[in-house]
């Protein structure tokens, strides 16, 4: 079941109308959809701490050809919030689930996918739980999540200070955000962008609003990332699962920052890889678009 939604508030992608779905469990999903009907499906999937807004720039060119699809995730932006009463509530399992009803319901049964941050861990949950679906798979800046745990260490962790906050049990992390939730969220809005300019004041104030209402959803993602989503990852691995479909991976150099090679730990999950080193930074599809839009396109193109 899904709904055109007229009284969306706030900034909008150009050209673009925004649907209520619901998906499997009952969640409702809020997500922008553009492009010519007919156009081959692609969905694209914000992170941390932003709604599908953060595809603005890049979904207007894709929808040129292409049908594009932006949801909010669950327990992100105007989609609903359901409370987590079990880890599985928002395992990366259960929101790659969220997506794939979601493209069903506006119908798609197969579709390609990319997403940034928080939204590429949903992606590759959902390459490697409904490989015949996902036709064509890309990540920004973001590692598998067993290999991101494996790779902060020591000092170096500090950089992922959040990571540990987040994975704390229910209570103290959610009371902490909340207490000073813009400063909790605006920090990361500044500290990893490069170009401050790139995210302009009426998106970073929809980013503080959309974060500061969702802290316990938030957190409660964060969380399984470091429970339930680890378990299923170490299943697949043990299994051998990999990624069947064409994978492009945008990252910036953490290698040589944090010491481990990146594409190697991404070939182990990725055979058919290409991956990219890119020199903006974290916030890369609002920073450099164009970058961003011509590795999709050249994703899109393999067969």
């Amino acid at each position: 079941m899904h709904r055109e939604n007229t009284g969306t508030p706030g900034p909008r992608i150009d050209g673009f109308t925004c649907h209520r779905v619901t998906v499997a469990d009952g969640v409702t999903l809020n997500a922008a959809v553009g492009g010519p009907p007919t156009g081959t499906p692609v969905v694209l999937l914000h992170g941390f701490p932003q709604t599908h807004l953060m595809w603005r720039h890049v979904a207007a060119e894709l929808a040129v050809e292409h049908r594009v699809i932006c949801p909010d995730l669950r327990g992100y932006g105007a989609s609903d919030k359901p409370a987590a009463v079990s880890a599985a509530t928002y395992a990366k399992r259960t929101m790659a689930a969220d997506v794939v009803a979601l493209a069903r319901a506006l119908g798609h049964e197969r579709f390609a996918l990319a997403g940034h941050d928080r939204g590429a861990l949903v992606a590759i949950r959902a390459g490697l739980d409904h490989p015949d679906v996902v036709t064509h798979l890309a990540s920004l800046d973001v590692l598998p999540t067993p290999d991101m745990w494996d790779v902060l260490h020591g000092t170096s962790a500090a950089v992922g200070f959040h990571l540990y906050l987040m994975a704390q049990p229910p209570g103290l992390p959610e009371q902490m955000i909340e207490a000073s939730a813009d400063a909790f969220f605006g920090h990361f809005l500044d500290i990893w962008t490069r170009d401050p300019g790139a995210v302009p004041d009426d998106i970073r104030a929809a980013y503080l609003k959309a974060s500061r209402e969702a802290v316990p959803s938030i957190v409660a993602d964060y969380r399984a990332s470091a429970t339930v989503d680890l378990e299923h990852d170490a299943a697949d691995r043990q299994a051998g699962r990999t990624l069947a479909m064409p994978v492009t991976v945008l990252q910036q150099d953490w290698g040589a920052a944090l010491g481990f090679d990146a594409a190697a730990r991404w070939r182990a999950w990725a055979p058919r890889l290409t991956h990219r080193t890119v020199s903006c930074g974290h916030f890369m599809a609002e920073e450099d678009p164009a970058e961003v839009t011509a590795a999709l396109r050249a994703l899109l193109a393999t067969g």
